[in-house]
Formats: structure tokens, sequence, C-alpha cells
């Protein structure tokens, strides 16, 4: 899968979880969160409800990554897995990028604050390169779910700095 040409910047950001600037096949939702005086409890994932509807439950993978203030995890893609990042703890930049020929949103580029502070859930489908970058001062908690067991012959990878997607990892300053 080849990098569109992209025009320089973030694309569209998304602060609204039914934004009709998606790319298409994206999904974003708030995840369920009780907090208490004790901390608080979050729902990853219920089978076959929300957006894991279609996840079969056979293959269904559920995985963790901590990642440090400052770290870039960009660009990857999957040709048939599909994606369900929950942000746990800290804040992400999540950077989403169309690399799918023929989709009706071929190359726009999506960005999602969240985390903490926007605990939300998103739905990648293949074909759409993403990645991000932990904002703040702590670290960046993900708990992704597959509809597929690991496969690395499924998985794509282009460098966070790619010409032709030209995504701005700088602080925006708005």
């Amino acid at each position: 899968m080849a990098a569109p040409a992209c025009t320089p910047g973030i694309g569209k950001l998304i602060t609204n979880a039914d934004s009709a600037d998606l790319i298409s096949g994206v999904k974003a939702k708030a995840y369920p969160l009780w907090p208490d005086d004790r901390g608080y409890f979050l729902e990853v994932i219920r089978m076959k409800q929300g957006l894991a509807q279609e996840f079969p439950v056979e293959t269904t993978q559920v995985s963790a990554a901590l990642s440090y203030p400052g770290t870039i995890k960009a660009f990857h893609f999957h040709r048939r897995q599909t994606d369900l990042w929950v942000p746990m703890s800290g804040m992400f930049q999540v950077a989403l990028v169309d690399l799918r020929e023929g989709s009706p949103t071929f190359g726009l580029k999506n960005t999602l604050y969240l985390g903490t502070l926007r605990p939300w859930q998103v739905l990648i489908p293949p074909g759409v390169g993403h990645g991000y970058k932990v904002i703040g001062e702590s670290a960046g908690v993900l708990v992704y779910v597959t509809n597929r067991l690991y496969d690395p012959q499924d998985e794509g990878r282009i460098p966070y700095n790619d010409a032709s997607i030209q995504y701005d990892w700088e602080t925006q300053h708005k």
C-alpha cells in the first residue's frame, strides 16, 4: 500500500465522535468510565457489542502498550485486521490517514486527542494508516483489541515522517 500525496498538517481535527469528517469506516465512541474515591473502573470491551460487535470471539486478541511522553509510534496499517484502540491513561495525539485507493476519503488525515481527558475508543479499519504521539508529561497506556490474531504478514509500515503523508507532529499552539 503506497502513501497518498497529502497536504501538510494534521488533517481534520475530530472533536465529536459523530463527526462527518471521520475517515470512511473509522468510528469513535466514548467508553464507560466509573470514577470514585479510590480511582476508576472502565470497560475495555463487551464482546459482540458496541464497536466490537463484529469481532469474532475465536480470533479476538487484547494487547497493551505503554509509551513514554513524547514517543511517536507511526505509521502502520493492516491489510485485513481491524483495530479497536482504548487509551486508558495519559493523552494521545492519534493520527490516521486513509491509504485505501478507491475509498471516498483516500488521502484524508484525521487527528484525535484521546485518553484521560477524552475517554473515547476508536475503531480503525484495514487500510487506514494509524499511529500516535504521547502528549503531556505522563506515560500513556493504550489497550488495543484486534479482530484477528497477530500476523506479521498482515502489517505494513510507513515512517512517521513520510514525505507523502506530511503529518505535522509538532505542538500546534492553537
